[in-house]
């Protein structure tokens, strides 16, 4: 008699289980991290606030820093998916957009996104950083990724020679990075009282000042 052959194990179902645990703790995290600040927010009290044994928290993230990292890639992704901010869909579409100020209205819609998801977030990550060394590191890389990733929106215009001749590629990408700093947009939207929707038209306008101006039309005979 032919022996049974067995089925190969199927882990999906753990595999969705720990996906949604940790997306659940990522969540209550951020809300403690907002609400009390970073040295405050203990993993201890996020463990319990989340409902999961400590082991598991430190089995799946390894330690409060790798949480907070957490934390930021999902605000600044919207989703838990392994896929680059510069690398998503939305981010491709604007870069293939062939018309410079088109380009550059999706990128404000983009940035009023990421900003509205990651903003507060952002500002636990700056006031963290002026008190663990550990996390001003962070920082200080995140800064790093966030000129190299914004800096592709001037090469963008540069690759169109649409870029404004005052400006060089350089600088061009200085002042994006300036436009889209967190506390730029704290200052507008939290201490000034703007809507997103002021925030992105304000985007849109300042992005467009880097724009090489129209050549004028030849009169007509």
């Amino acid at each position: 008699m032919a022996g049974k052959v067995k089925r190969p194990y199927d882990n999906s179902r753990r595999q969705a289980q720990v996906r949604a645990t940790r997306a659940h703790v990522v969540a209550v995290a951020k809300e403690l991290f907002v609400e009390h600040g970073y040295p405050a927010a203990t993993i201890e009290a996020i463990a319990d606030a989340a409902g999961v044994p400590l082991p598991t928290l430190y089995r799946l993230f390894g330690s409060k820093r790798a949480l907070l990292e957490a934390v930021l890639d999902i605000s600044f992704g919207g989703d838990d998916q392994p896929v680059a901010f510069g690398d998503r869909a939305e981010v491709q579409a604007a870069l293939a957009e062939p018309d410079p100020g088109r380009m550059l209205d999706a990128f404000a819609h983009i940035c009023r996104q990421l900003m509205d998801r990651a903003s507060a977030v952002q500002r636990v990550l700056a006031t963290a950083a002026l008190v663990d060394p550990d996390i001003a590191e962070l920082a200080a890389e995140i800064r790093r990724q966030r000129h190299t990733g914004q800096s592709r929106i001037v090469a963008a215009l540069v690759k169109r020679k649409a870029l404004a001749p005052a400006y060089d590629e350089a600088m061009a990408a200085d002042v994006v990075y300036a436009l889209l700093s967190p506390d730029v947009h704290w200052i507008l939207t939290g201490e000034r009282g703007w809507s997103g929707d002021d925030y992105e038209r304000w985007l849109s306008v300042s992005f467009r000042s880097l724009l090489k101006p129209p050549r004028p039309r030849k009169a007509s005979r």
